[in-house]
């Protein structure tokens, strides 16, 4: 088996680098905030292994990515342009999408938008929500939660950028992808998010020092503006996206998410997740909840791994 291999390519206007490895079906995995391509590493050789052209970009804003400068491009059209790019420059029409936080958003999205590009979707972390006509995402976030939550506090350019910068990257790094606290990521009042995230004396046993500096080492290329971008066109988004208003996910689907990840037993995520409204928006769903935190496809790889390739394997071979 090849190795994983490096290349960028252009698509919708910026160049983009992915990672892949295998032959076969294409495998499109999408990260979430803050992480690369790096997330799926586990995903990558295992699926490769059983039969699969696996590809992880990094997302615009991300490692070796562009990074526009303006919130304004980062929409859920520039997502979706981009991984449709990204398919006919492989010359595939169609994919498995696997996608995790903000890779799960744009999962959503791309099949929301082109359907017939998605073979099926497998998506962990962020269930699908219907839009909200009444109310811009990220505005009734901030009159919910307030100032404190982290969405809050990522919405005014600068703001999270200046107080990331008061630790090293490594250290926003750990706070953020070690995260053990499964209630709603609020910070007490005037205190900024970053310094309330707690910094863990001793590592998880599913990740090393040596794979968080590959993060912080990204990112210190990078910066965080371009991560931090995807929450500041949020209410952006809500406006482009009014045409979909009440549309259903009509692919097949399967849904993984920790029960200890955050917000997901006290904002009532876990009755929506296991409700009628969340099936009756995506109807061709499976859902998984496993024993773990939200950086899934890390912390379970394994069970994470062995969910997507039941999930592909129902599919015939072409």
């Amino acid at each position: 088996m090849n190795e994983v291999s490096h290349r960028r390519i252009k698509t919708n206007g910026i160049w983009v680098h992915i990672a892949e490895q295998g032959r076969g079906p294409l495998v499109l995995l999408l990260h979430g905030f803050p992480e690369i391509w790096y997330s799926w590493r586990h995903q990558i050789s295992f699926l490769a292994n059983h039969g699969y052209h696996v590809v992880a970009p990094d997302l615009r804003g991300y490692g070796d990515s562009d990074s526009p400068l303006s919130p304004s491009s980062y929409t859920f059209m520039h997502y979706v342009g981009d991984i449709i790019g990204l398919l006919d420059h492989l010359g595939e029409q169609q994919a498995f999408i696997v996608g995790h936080d903000w890779g799960a958003v744009i999962g959503w999205h791309l099949t929301l938008f082109r359907p017939e590009r998605v073979k099926g979707l497998i998506n962990l972390s962020v269930p699908y929500f219907s839009r909200n006509p009444n109310a811009k995402f990220a505005e009734s976030l901030i009159r919910t939660y307030g100032d404190g939550f982290y969405i809050s506090q990522f919405q005014e350019p600068g703001r999270a950028e200046r107080a990331f910068a008061r630790y090293d990257y490594l250290t926003v790094i750990k706070k953020f992808l070690l995260i053990t606290q499964t209630d709603n990521l609020i910070a007490p009042p005037g205190m900024e998010i970053i310094d309330y995230l707690r910094t863990l004396s001793r590592l998880p046993p599913w990740i090393t020092e040596e794979e968080l500096q590959v993060y912080a080492d990204k990112f210190q290329e990078s910066g965080f503006t371009g991560a931090l971008n995807y929450y500041r066109a949020m209410d952006l988004n809500w406006e482009l996206t009014a045409p979909w208003q009440g549309s259903k996910i009509t692919v097949p689907v399967k849904f993984m998410v920790g029960k200890k990840d955050l917000g997901f037993e006290v904002s009532g995520v876990r009755q929506y997740v296991e409700g009628n409204i969340f099936r009756s928006l995506v109807p061709n769903l499976e859902i998984v909840i496993l024993d773990g935190h939200h950086f899934l496809q890390q912390e379970k790889h394994q069970e994470v791994s062995e969910e997507i390739l039941s999930f592909l394997r129902k599919f015939p071979a072409e």
